[in-house]
């Protein structure tokens, strides 16, 4: 380990998610192993973490304090689970969406990983109570859900499960913060999460725009990402209502009652969102015409970079707000 290292970290999983969890950490100055069952998946990991740093570093995008080569300094592989998880202070998790994988993988890392060991699940649906019942330490579990990617997007969400330990969550707490990201606590499991239940509810009112003929699947697009995207990129919905009415969100509230019962009385059961229905093969069909399948990975790049602008302008602007 680096002498200069806070500590190892254990990421299980070398895929999108791992990576992105790794260069985090190591930009904030923690040792780093990945663990992956596919060592040619690893070794292509070590190599494309070592690129992305450089290209942050290229752009003026690279968080931390040190440069791009001592934080790829910090990151290791390894192909054996208990070399990757020994000594490590935090360990997370970033395996496919399977309950399966998560209960057989989570029960040896009990049985490998040192007891104050925090384990933490980056599922994005399933609960921590799921596959850490029958644990021996189950206390020290929790679901640390990022959004996608998560390196250019702070949200975390912090999921106990019904026995998971108050000083587990403040240490993920602290420990998400000191990484730059946005941590948010829920104060219980519900299906789906946080994050996935409000992208879906918005999903399925743009579903029914279009299956409605109200708008063109162009225009739904168009209507978030130039009107309350926007807004949403600096203001959450409370914030966002309270400046919008000249007295407050209380007063917001009062005046919109009828309006909001009305428009919501209108809104109905959510359209399927069956992949070989009508409806989304149009969708389908209309989004490849624009970028096919082939060029997904440049148009994510190309998302990623501004991502990475628009986290860089927020910084910036925090900066110039606190200094006034």
């Amino acid at each position: 380990m680096n002498s200069s290292s806070k500590g190892k970290i254990g990421i299980i999983g070398s895929g999108l998610i791992g990576k992105s969890w790794a260069m985090l950490f190591v930009g904030a100055g923690y040792n780093v192993v990945i663990y992956d069952i596919v060592k040619d998946q690893v070794d292509n990991a070590l190599v494309d973490i070592g690129k992305q740093l450089a290209a942050l570093q290229e752009r003026g995008l690279l968080r931390g304090t040190t440069s791009a080569g001592e934080q790829f300094q910090l990151v290791g592989t390894s192909d054996n689970l208990r070399q990757c998880v020994q000594d490590a202070i935090y360990v997370q998790e970033c395996v496919p969406e399977s309950l399966e994988m998560k209960l057989s993988l989570f029960k040896e890392l009990d049985s490998l990983a040192d007891k104050e060991t925090i384990l933490a699940s980056s599922s994005s649906a399933i609960p921590c109570s799921k596959f850490t019942e029958n644990l021996t330490n189950r206390h020290r579990c929790i679901i640390a859900h990022p959004v996608n990617p998560p390196y250019y997007m702070p949200l975390v969400e912090l999921v106990p499960s019904p026995w998971t330990e108050q000083n587990v969550i403040d240490r993920t707490r602290s420990l998400m913060t000191e990484l730059g990201q946005s941590p948010v606590t829920l104060k219980k499991e519900v299906r789906g999460f946080i994050q996935p239940r409000i992208q879906y509810a918005i999903i399925m009112e743009c579903l029914k725009l279009v299956e409605e003929n109200v708008l063109d699947i162009e225009d739904v697009d168009k209507l978030v990402k130039d009107g309350l995207g926007l807004l949403s990129a600096f203001l959450g919905p409370f914030e966002m209502n309270h400046l919008n009415d000249k007295n407050g969100i209380r007063s917001f509230f009062a005046s919109h009652l009828d309006e909001a019962d009305s428009v919501l009385s209108t809104l109905g059961a959510p359209v399927p969102m069956d992949s070989s229905s009508p409806l989304i093969r149009e969708i389908s069909n209309r989004l490849e015409s624009v970028v096919p399948v082939k060029d997904l990975v440049e148009r994510r790049r190309w998302r990623d970079e501004r991502l990475a602008a628009l986290a860089k302008l927020r910084s910036d602007l925090d900066k110039d707000r606190d200094s006034c």
